[in-house]
C-alpha cells in the first residue's frame, strides 16, 4: 500500500528528501506522493521513513493503493533497476 500526505501537512520540508525512491514531491499547495513511486520504504528501511520524521503524522497509507509485501518489493526491485539504467 503507497502512502498518502494528508491536507494536515505544514510543508515543513523533512519528508521530501527522506524518500529513497523519489516519490515525494511539492505539489500545488501540500507535498504530494507519487503512488507508483513510493514502496514503504520496502527495500531500503524496516519502516517508511516519510512517517518517521513527519512532525504532524499526515502520512497515513493511501487505501486507494494496497499492495502487499512482494508487491512493494517487486516495485522496488523495478526502480532501483531502472535508476541503474538510466531510464527512471
Amino acid at each position: 500500500m503507497a502512502l498518502m500526505i494528508t491536507d494536515e501537512c505544514i510543508n515543513c520540508d523533512v519528508c521530501e528528501p527522506e524518500c529513497p525512491n523519489d516519490a515525494i514531491y511539492m505539489g500545488i499547495e501540500i507535498y504530494e506522493i507519487n503512488p507508483d513511486k513510493c514502496t514503504e520504504c520496502v527495500g531500503h528501511y524496516d519502516a517508511p521513513q516519510c512517517r518517521q520524521v513527519c512532525p504532524v503524522d499526515c502520512i497515513p497509507f493511501n487505501p486507494d493503493h494496497t499492495e502487499s509485501q512482494d508487491q512493494l518489493m517487486a516495485k522496488y526491485h523495478l526502480l532501483t533497476a531502472s535508476k541503474k539504467t538510466g531510464s527512471a
